[in-house]
């Protein structure tokens, strides 16, 4: 089984979660599993195969219809158990996320949090699931509108989040009717094993809730084609997204794809600037830039360009980046290899004439000899062609570029491929009443930083993304609909 007590003391074994059984890594091949903050291994997974998914799959679909017989208050009454088992070992779980994804245990401390809130919220949903009666145009008939689980629903998350993203799919399908099968990803695997290892404890029958590990190329798409997966819900980037949505055309598979952002953040002239500055520092660094709605491009009034950019770089320079065990505000990139994405982009956007105002960068000497770190980066672009401007970053680098008025704002902001959200600061009635209709997105900050409630609906438009999570609407894509035609003659 999967050890929780192994966690910063010894290595882990990564063994895979099917049908209540946990599967040996004996005569596997296996991934290594790096602490982003030292390149040191901290324990395997098993480098699963197509069989595996396919197993995994089956588990499920045999336990769906008796799962799904259960009263749905007796499903959420399992999802608090495996709940309050995250609160019990909410401190642990905070150094599995610090150790495998590498943000600062303050902010692992909150992503466990957030298991609980989304896990808790799905189970209060229990007692929501409704239907409709319509009037009918023919005497003596109604029509009832029901709501079905869809089955087996496949779970794919991103490193980024790897115990919050888990629980965001894992609580509402669950409470839904639905069973799970769930990829741990590669790179951050431990954290959605930890969670099969308390629902084990917690009493869930088998197969309801299955863990696989390995890579997405193979893994992944036999889960995504198999005829048993009735819902694929996966949080990635587009390119990703692009795959699933190809891999499920065929057998026209229901999607939920929560993908890339591109967020612009505007400050107009009217704006409060110290608080502009906070949330566009908060909503760029935070997690070294790898969240999907970070402050990706800032477009900023020209009459107070100046006195933002000159606070905002301030700010960036003083945030402290170290030994995400510690009280730091920056940990390390997940990986080198999102380091080098992040360096090749910044090289170009230079190239194609950024202004560098705060050159932090790669670094590699001295306590940062061993790891993957990148520096608080500002840089000023002249136009909306940059690469930087273009391109999804995902790490600590941000872009402005100077605007005259809202409405050269809004044409920028709405520039792009991506939909997923933005931000606005000012203090002008009549321009936070216009943002709603002028930004093309899912979601949008008005005099905020970033950080979706629970209750909300968290959607991306364009590619960014299908469907959506959180609050009744997303609670509700876990459910399909039935028209029934009742006619007593």
């Amino acid at each position: 089984m999967f050890d929780l007590n192994a966690i910063g003391k010894d290595h882990i074994d990564g063994e895979m979660f099917i049908d209540g059984v946990w599967v040996s890594n004996d005569a596997r091949s296996v991934i290594a599993v790096e602490n982003p903050a030292t390149e040191e291994i901290i324990g395997t997974i098993a480098d699963g195969s197509a069989d595996d998914a396919l197993a995994a799959m089956e588990a499920a679909h045999r336990a769906q219809p008796r799962w799904a017989a259960r009263p749905a208050i007796e499903r959420a009454a399992l999802v608090t158990k495996l709940a309050d088992a995250v609160i019990a070992h909410s401190e642990t779980l905070a150094r599995l996320v610090t150790l495998e994804q590498g943000k600062p245990l303050a902010q692992a401390r909150g992503e466990i949090g957030a298991v609980v809130t989304f896990l808790k919220y799905a189970a209060g949903n229990a007692r929501r699931i409704e239907g409709d009666i319509i009037t009918s145009d023919n005497p003596n008939e109604e029509i009832h509108i029901r709501r079905h689980p869809y089955g087996v629903v496949v779970g794919l998350t991103s490193w980024n989040y790897p115990a919050a993203l888990a629980a965001r799919k894992l609580g509402p399908a669950l409470v839904t009717g639905n069973t799970f099968v769930l990829l741990a990803h590669e790179i951050t695997p431990f954290c959605g094993l930890a969670l099969a290892q308390l629902a084990q404890e917690a009493g869930f029958p088998a197969g309801v809730f299955n863990v696989v590990t390995g890579r997405g190329r193979v893994v992944g798409q036999a889960m995504v084609e198999s005829p048993l997966a009735g819902l694929v819900t996966m949080t990635g980037s587009t390119r990703a997204g692009r795959e699933i949505y190809r891999a499920g055309a065929d057998a026209i598979k229901v999607l939920r794809l929560e993908l890339g952002g591109k967020a612009p953040f505007i400050v107009m002239q009217d704006a409060d600037i110290d608080a502009a500055v906070k949330a566009a520092v908060t909503a760029r660094f935070t997690n070294s830039g790898q969240i999907c709605t970070c402050n990706e491009r800032m477009y900023l009034h020209s009459g107070i360009a100046d006195e933002f950019l000159a606070k905002f770089t301030a700010s960036a320079k003083a945030l402290t980046i170290g030994d995400p065990m510690t009280d730091v505000d920056m940990g390390p990139k997940v990986s080198g290899f999102e380091v080098e994405k992040v360096a090749e982009i910044v090289a170009r956007g230079v190239a194609h004439g950024a202004e560098v105002l705060l050159e932090g960068g790669v670094l590699t000497e001295g306590k940062y000899a061993k790891g993957h770190w990148y520096a608080p980066t500002v840089v000023e672009v002249k136009n909306n062609v940059s690469p930087l401007i273009r391109e999804e970053v995902f790490g600590p680098v941000a872009t402005a570029l100077r605007v005259d008025d809202l409405d050269e704002a809004f044409a920028y902001a709405n520039d792009t491929d991506f939909g997923l959200s933005a931000y606005l600061f000012t203090n002008s009635l009549k321009d936070i009443a216009r943002a709603p209709y002028a930004l093309k997105c899912g979601e949008i900050y008005l005099n905020r930083t970033n950080g979706e409630a629970i209750q909300g609906f968290h959607t991306g438009w364009g590619q960014s993304g299908l469907g959506g999570e959180d609050g009744k609407y997303g609670f509700d894509g876990y459910l399909r609909k039935q028209t029934t035609y009742l006619n007593w003659g």
